[in-house]
């Protein structure tokens, strides 16, 4: 064996023993004594390839909390409508594309969001969806140059405790397709007038007890439940307590119940 073989064997070895320090060391849990934190689940990402970084649950909830980015839904808007990230946009599709290639449309950005520097923020259906991948390529060649992905998306959203969005048009079909979905009123008081047909009367302070009264569907919960309130503001505290009471399937309506003269029971709009 030469000199330039055993070389080379040498850093091949060498490579290998860092690269499994590397690896090691990455996954080696941050010990929860001495008050060092623990390593938390929002802050895990997905960690595929892709040309856009990712970013982790953690990070897209403070990003929503202090308006830091737009956040941007990168399915087409019937998916949007049925359940979306409070506070993300929609975007149009791009012209010609198909379902299985979809991906929206950058020239409606570059009309809407003219700062090429601003934080953006995509997400789509999850660990195997690639539309939002597709998007960030297509907004970073169009020189936006700070995209990143939530690619958990919106079952990773939803699994980790995170409340969805219903558009209005999408409850109104929702709630005639699915016999089985629930549909509450969370408003604090409930009047005589306005009041929704078929709905269950569920106030913040009373969401757990539901559990326990037959108000909530505890033999499945992934039963889709939806929530109005007097607004949006009140019909999303109530969706978020449900939602910690381990029910996965719970959208907020953002109007407010006078915005939904189709499911108020007769005479009363």
């Amino acid at each position: 064996m030469t000199r330039g073989q055993q070389a080379g064997i040498v850093l091949v070895v060498g490579l290998m023993v860092m690269s499994a320090i590397a690896a090691s060391t990455k996954v080696q849990p941050q010990p929860s004594a001495h008050g060092r934190e623990a390593p938390s689940i929002f802050d895990g990402i997905l960690g595929n390839v892709a040309g856009s970084p990712e970013m982790s649950t953690a990070e897209l909830r403070a990003a929503l909390t202090e308006s830091s980015a737009i956040v941007l839904d990168a399915r087409p808007y019937e998916e949007y409508a049925v359940s979306h990230i409070p506070g993300a946009r929609a975007v149009p599709a791009k012209p010609g594309t198909t379902p299985a290639l979809y991906v929206a449309d950058t020239a409606e950005i570059a009309k809407t969001i003219p700062d090429k520097s601003r934080p953006l923020i995509l997400y789509c259906n999850g660990l195997f969806c690639g539309r939002s991948e597709r998007f960030a390529d297509d907004l970073t060649k169009l020189g936006y140059r700070n995209v990143r992905r939530y690619q958990l998306g919106a079952p990773g959203w939803r699994a980790l405790g995170g409340v969805m969005q219903v558009e209005k048009p999408a409850l109104l079909r929702l709630l005639a397709q699915d016999a089985t979905s629930v549909l509450i009123d969370g408003r604090a008081e409930v009047g005589p007038k306005p009041r929704l047909r078929n709905a269950v009367s569920i106030p913040l302070p009373e969401a757990s007890k539901a559990k326990d009264d037959g108000r909530l569907p505890m033999t499945d919960h992934n039963t889709r439940i939806f929530v109005v309130g007097t607004n949006g503001s009140e019909a999303r505290a109530v969706a978020e307590a449900i939602v910690h009471d381990a029910f996965h399937n719970v959208t907020f309506f953002g109007g407010a119940i006078t915005d939904l003269p189709e499911l108020l029971e007769d005479g009363e709009w």
